[in-house]
């Protein structure tokens, strides 16, 4: 596969998606065989853990393993009841970030920081008092990863740097502007919300929630990714086709990183890049 001529640094985007997550380590893989590689990495939520393991050194084929043995349990630990034991206590979450705590550690390394990493690497996080991105590129990693993971209702915020940091995505899902902020002349954009599609109506009220947040995602991409391109080729890639699956769901990890990479490895075959430009979008395709 030739690989689309980029000017460096190229900036690898991985955004938010919960279990979704799942289908960059098939982009990763895409990519690798089509010979582009990452000066650059910035993620958010679940993107800036895949993020940070890519920028500690670790290959495609490493974090496809980290992914094969992910479950829901380690994740989002304990049963029905005990997440109404959390929310009554705590009345802002149902889970601890414990389980998530102790992935970090056991894949990234107890006490690992932004400067172990071997290239520039941003964590994307939502400041809970001005409602405002904020990118992090120094200090410790774990409470960094931590904010940027921290889902509303599902985490409890984090403290970092003095402040209440929550999930990033909620305001930069997909941090474009961000890895412009931190030199890329090339953005590729691994978007896990299922890019270019939607999924099907409805009809539970988990579903329900996944459409809400997927909209409010993508919009947020349909506006960035324009402006971004307008300076700088922004190579796209696109999802698989959406599937019934909450982001809280793991059983699904090796179809959804299988079909990503497919629909990534055809899409880079096609495509030739000619300067700034949208390659490939975050919105429905027509």
């Amino acid at each position: 596969m030739a690989a689309p001529h980029l000017p460096g640094p190229v900036g690898f985007v991985l955004g938010g998606g919960g279990s979704l997550g799942s289908m960059q380590v098939g982009m990763l893989r895409a990519l690798d065989e089509a010979g582009i590689k990452p000066d650059l990495a910035v993620g958010t939520s679940v993107g800036s853990l895949n993020a940070a393991v890519l920028a500690t050194g670790d290959s495609a084929e490493r974090l496809r393993k980290i992914w094969s043995q992910m479950t829901r349990h380690e994740a989002f630990p304990g049963g029905v009841l005990s997440q109404v034991r959390t929310l009554r206590h705590t009345k802002t979450h149902l889970f601890p970030n414990t389980g998530l705590a102790a992935i970090i550690d056991e894949h990234l390394g107890e006490g690992s920081s932004f400067e172990d990493a071997t290239m520039p690497l941003g964590v994307v996080v939502t400041d809970v008092e001005t409602a405002e991105p904020v990118l992090i590129r120094s200090g410790p990693l774990k409470p960094a990863l931590l904010a940027s993971a921290a889902i509303p209702g599902i985490y409890p915020p984090v403290e970092h740097d003095g402040k209440l940091r929550y999930d990033g995505g909620l305001v930069a899902n997909v941090p474009m502007r961000q890895a412009l902020a931190m030199g890329a002349k090339s953005l590729v954009v691994l978007d896990c919300a299922f890019p270019g599609q939607l999924p099907d109506r409805p009809q539970t009220f988990a579903e329900v929630m996944m459409f809400t947040a997927m909209i409010s995602m993508r919009n947020q991409a349909v506006l960035e990714a324009p402006v971004a391109a307008a300076s700088v080729p922004v190579v796209y890639l696109p999802g698989p086709a959406p599937m019934r699956l909450s982001p809280l769901d793991f059983s699904h990890t090796e179809e959804l990183s299988e079909q990503a990479y497919q629909s990534a490895r055809t899409f880079l075959e096609q495509i030739a890049v000619n300067g700034p430009g949208l390659y490939g979008a975050p919105g429905l395709l027509t």
